[in-house]
């Protein structure tokens, strides 16, 4: 499928995990604006993890940090519009017929502006709130659940359509604006 290897750890604070993959989201986009890599394996590398990723967020993270009321509604809303602007650049990233064109460079440089900007927020909104709010054993249990949904996504595999989907639903749920 690839020939980059997405770590697939079994066991974590959930803080430190979501930490992990944003490092290899920043990588796998160094790895796409490089001409010389291997831009298409990076290309699939980066949209498995990244929907693994997200999918694992809104199922179990978001839902169980505002139960612990370390972050509130419109924290774990906005997240997930976040979640749907990336998906939409996502799939203008997947709908390029190859990675050799302006066309992929400049959905590179879209992906990293919004993927950079969500990054930054969550960290600072959600996860230094997770880190003060919610015990050591909540973390640890709370990593557990969002390694497990992110494992089965990564094990699903995914593919232009199931982004499509989803940038689709977001759509009809209201989480896209349509200037954005």
């Amino acid at each position: 499928m690839t020939s980059y290897t997405i770590p697939r750890p079994v066991s974590g604070d959930v803080v430190d995990l979501i930490l992990a993959d944003h490092r290899l989201f920043e990588e796998l986009m160094r790895e796409l604006r490089d001409s010389s890599s291997d831009r298409e394996s990076a290309r699939q590398a980066f949209a498995a993890v990244l929907i693994a990723h997200g999918e694992a967020e809104e199922e179990k993270v978001y839902p169980r940090l505002r139960r612990k009321e370390a972050i509130d509604e419109h924290e774990a809303e906005h997240g997930e519009e976040e979640h749907a602007e990336i998906n939409r650049a996502l799939l203008d990233l997947l709908e390029c017929a190859g990675t050799d064109t302006q066309k992929f460079d400049d959905a590179v440089e879209a992906m990293n502006e919004v993927l950079q900007h969500h990054l930054t927020e969550e960290e600072l909104t959600i996860l230094n709130p997770a880190r003060d709010e919610v015990s050591d054993q909540d973390r640890a249990d709370l990593g557990a659940a969002f390694l497990e949904v992110r494992g089965r996504h990564l094990d699903q595999g995914v593919g232009i359509e199931q982004v499509r989907s989803l940038v689709e639903q977001a759509e009809q749920d209201g989480l896209l604006d349509d200037e954005d």
